[in-house]
């Protein structure tokens, strides 16, 4: 049985170009693995009022498969009373797309402890039997952390023309994306991965011209690559940083207020 078969998007969203999943307006995104129904009567609702859409996988193997090339901004792991639910919650901080996730256990009271379920990585656990109550309270004490997560990888799809330095050689690409900390980009042929190309760009909402080193972070047979920034001047970061907030203060209005009341750490 594929992962697909036994997963259940309640609300559709649509992938980006680096596999993980394109930011849709005042929406964020958790994956809930658990086959306990009540559970799932309890805490889909909650996530669904603080607009965060929910996938719902009822299988280990297959939330493992989908941690591994989907991102979310939550995950809420049933450890106690699914199979393979305790290994997933060990194994999330190892996987690239969601080891900073903010990740949340839920226990039975008789099986893992609450030290042992932060000590495997999670950032809050609930008991069961949860109550809408200690769910609401729950979320909404985490919803600042998801914010500021999302801000952290957040991409701005932006079509531009960059050029690509490789050598000798210049190389013409479009972008698909930015971050604060790199850029995907079409191009016509595929990008040797490992690749440290020099890219320069203007970003013309702000008229903002960047030249930077950059390495290849992952790239598709397609041309389509993703580079990402070293040493790029301390005041250009911060001018992108602004404009990346302004963008995403539009999709999640009050957005950085909360992520800036959030603390350094959760635990």
């Amino acid at each position: 049985m594929s992962a697909r078969t036994v997963v259940h998007r309640y609300l559709s969203h649509f992938r980006g170009d680096e596999g993980t999943p394109r930011i849709d307006p005042m929406t964020l995104e958790s994956l809930l693995l658990s086959r306990d129904s009540d559970l799932v009567r309890v805490i889909r609702p909650t996530l669904e009022k603080l607009s965060i859409d929910v996938e719902l996988c009822q299988e280990a193997r297959a939330a493992a498969d989908i941690l591994v090339s989907e991102k979310f901004d939550a995950v809420i792991v049933d450890c106690d009373d699914l199979t393979g639910g305790l290994e997933v919650l060990q194994g999330l901080r190892s996987t690239p797309s969601n080891k900073n996730s903010v990740t949340f256990a839920i226990l039975n009271g008789k099986k893992t402890t609450t030290q042992d379920a932060f000590g495997m990585g999670a950032n809050f656990v609930l008991q069961k039997p949860i109550s809408n109550l200690n769910a609401s309270r729950c979320f909404h004490a985490a919803l600042n952390f998801m914010l500021k997560e999302r801000r952290r990888y957040f991409r701005q799809p932006l079509k531009m023309p960059v050029s690509v330095f490789l050598g000798e050689k210049e190389l013409k690409a479009t972008s698909t994306n930015v971050s604060e900390g790199g850029i995907a980009l079409a191009m016509r042929d595929a990008m040797p991965k490992g690749a440290t190309p020099r890219l320069k760009f203007v970003i013309p909402d702000i008229n903002l011209s960047i030249d930077v080193e950059t390495e290849v972070a992952w790239a598709d047979l397609k041309g389509r690559a993703g580079f990402r920034f070293h040493g790029l001047a301390e005041s250009t970061q911060k001018l992108l940083e602004k404009w990346l907030d302004e963008r995403m203060e539009k999709e999640f209005p009050g957005a950085k207020d909360r992520v800036a009341s959030a603390p350094e750490n959760l635990q």
